[in-house]
């Protein structure tokens, strides 16, 4: 399993940051590489949806569910599919904003990327989550 996580800090209140990081909906308009969220069905925890990720020009499908919810604190999000990963989200006051951490773990397939291929890859999803995070901070802050 594959781990990294980044952080940034949002002139924006703690409520608003976490409700439109933890919406599946609204994934597609930060999160590098997510091309479409389809069929998005609840809301808080047990919200699930269909995605579609596009990683070092391979399409990827799947499924992602809210599997922890914790009002203007934390939500993780599971996706099974072609990549299995975890995602949770801690969004935390600082100063007159918030501080947001994306926790990230998964697995790349196998069949698709080969060893070299696949320390590529985490390295670019390094970069594309902290890009994600200031395309965050960009929405949030106007």
């Amino acid at each position: 399993m594959i781990s990294f996580e980044g952080s940034i800090v949002i002139n924006a209140p703690v409520s608003e940051v976490y409700a439109y990081v933890g919406e599946l909906g609204t994934m597609p308009d930060w999160l590098i590489g997510l091309v479409k969220v389809d069929n998005v069905v609840g809301a808080g925890e047990g919200q699930q949806c269909d995605w579609t990720f596009k990683l070092v020009g391979i399409q990827l499908r799947g499924q992602a569910v809210v599997v922890e919810c914790v009002p203007d604190q934390r939500s993780t999000h599971q996706t099974i599919g072609m990549i299995d990963a975890t995602w949770t989200s801690i969004v935390e006051p600082h100063g007159d904003g918030s501080k947001l951490t994306i926790e990230v773990d998964y697995t790349l397939p196998g069949a698709v990327f080969g060893k070299l291929a696949e320390h590529l890859t985490v390295r670019r999803m390094e970069r594309d989550l902290s890009s994600s995070l200031l395309n965050i901070k960009e929405i949030l802050e106007g």
